[in-house]
């Protein structure tokens, strides 16, 4: 019997979603409050409704076998209306956790992550805590605790709003005095105040937990721009060391840090009973690494997986909601992901066109498009119908290649007065 599969949300990870779904035999539904969203050209069935329409998400349950969802933003107090009712199958636990940023780091310490310092704003002793900014504060008064606090933890530290930030949104990093008024402006809303940690880069790591097995996707490096993924560079540095006689990696080739960084958080992932997907973003400094955040839903820094690996991110999270063992990836040879923004996006079809000449097999809508961009190039853009800057539009998979090649051979494409490895 061919199984259904609900979407909460609709952007380009529900795509990808719809497309391994696809592969795997399984019907799509998506639901989103765009009616051009991308997920809608691929899914059999879509619902435009927003997150909180409660009656539009149970039509969604109604209509599917299994729900999960793309957007870390679903209202966490919706879900639990849906829980019981309907097959959530990574249960809303994981995503309720990463709503928070204070749950999230409290949840993070309790269960063995190391975490850098931090205090909520206002001051509260638990997770339930100063849910709300209490009405009667001052700004003076907003503002005298943050001056407490940033004196507590020292400078420099980063002031971000408790929910809803991402992409470099909803934070500002304290340097100096002046700084602290400044990013006093967020303190209407709950925040967090975190130690600056210092790091040599920041690296993702990608589970899927069914309740028997737990996989994980090689460590990647991630280099931002402007607060938003630019790079993702596989393997990460110092993580593992040489490869597999076909040219692979895997776990054989781990580093003792590497190691220790896939045993704290697949014991995170067990510990917290998380099942399904989660990415877990660390700060690594050296042989150590501190917890940064968490996803629990495909991440951009995964994709790099579609073609760099012997199974993506989008096939064993589909494994787990259609009941199908869990496979264990490799990585296929060094990798590199470029993340495209609206500026990227006139180059990312030049370097499509200029391998394909005159591009026939346009997808569903006429700005999305996904195939091979040259030997070893992989374009998949995801038909969004604004593209603007900063916005995500596509990725380009780069195998085999390593990051001194990608920057010698193709970063001048998108910035060319720039290096950023």
């Amino acid at each position: 019997m061919t199984k259904k599969i609900g979407i909460i949300g609709g952007g380009q990870l529900g795509l990808m979603i719809a497309e391994e779904a696809h592969r795997q035999g399984a019907v799509v539904y998506a639901l989103d409050p765009a009616p051009d969203a991308p997920a809608f050209a691929e899914a059999d069935h879509h619902i435009v409704a927003r997150y909180d329409d409660l009656e539009a998400l149970e039509r969604l349950g109604d209509a599917t076998d299994v729900l999960t969802y793309e957007f870390e933003n679903v209202p966490g107090d919706i879900l639990r209306h849906l829980e019981g009712k309907y097959d959530i199958r990574q249960g809303i636990a994981p995503l309720f956790d990463s709503q928070d940023r204070l749950r999230e780091k409290n949840n993070a310490a309790r269960h063995g992550l190391p975490v850098p310092q931090y205090i909520p704003l206002p001051a509260c002793s638990a997770d339930e805590d100063c849910a709300e900014v209490p009405v009667e504060m001052t700004d003076a008064e907003r503002l005298e605790e943050l001056r407490a606090a940033v004196s507590t933890i020292g400078m420099p530290c980063v002031l971000k709003t408790r929910r809803l930030g991402y992409d470099g949104h909803g934070q500002a990093v304290i340097r100096t005095e002046k700084d602290i008024e400044q990013a006093s402006a967020l303190l209407h809303v709950p925040c967090i105040l975190e130690a600056f940690v210092p790091f040599d880069y920041e690296c993702s790591l990608i589970l899927v937990r069914d309740g028997h097995d737990t996989i994980h996707f090689p460590i990647g490096r991630n280099i931002h721009k402007d607060g938003i993924l630019d790079l993702c560079i596989v393997p990460a540095p110092g993580i593992y060391e040489g490869t597999a006689p076909d040219g692979s990696i895997a776990d054989e080739n781990l580093t003792p840090p590497g190691r220790e960084i896939i045993s704290a958080c697949t014991a995170f992932m067990d510990s917290c009973g998380y099942r399904g997907i989660l990415a877990i973003e660390l700060f690594i400094k050296g042989n150590t690494f501190v917890f940064n955040e968490m996803a629990p839903r495909p991440h951009n820094s995964g994709h790099y997986t579609i073609e760099g690996c012997t199974t993506s991110q989008y096939a064993e999270l589909c494994h787990f909601l259609l009941d199908k063992p869990l496979v264990t990836p490799r990585l296929k040879a060094p990798t590199v992901m470029k993340n495209i923004l609206g500026q990227d996006l006139d180059e990312a079809w030049k370097i499509v066109k200029e391998a394909q000449g005159s591009i026939t097999n346009i997808a569903k809508r006429d700005n999305a498009w996904s195939g091979a961009a040259g030997e070893g190039i992989y374009a998949h853009i995801y038909g969004k119908t604004e593209s603007r800057p900063k916005r995500k539009m596509a990725h380009l998979t780069y195998i085999p290649m390593t990051a001194e090649e990608f920057d010698s051979r193709w970063y001048g494409r998108f910035y060319p007065n720039n290096r950023n490895i």
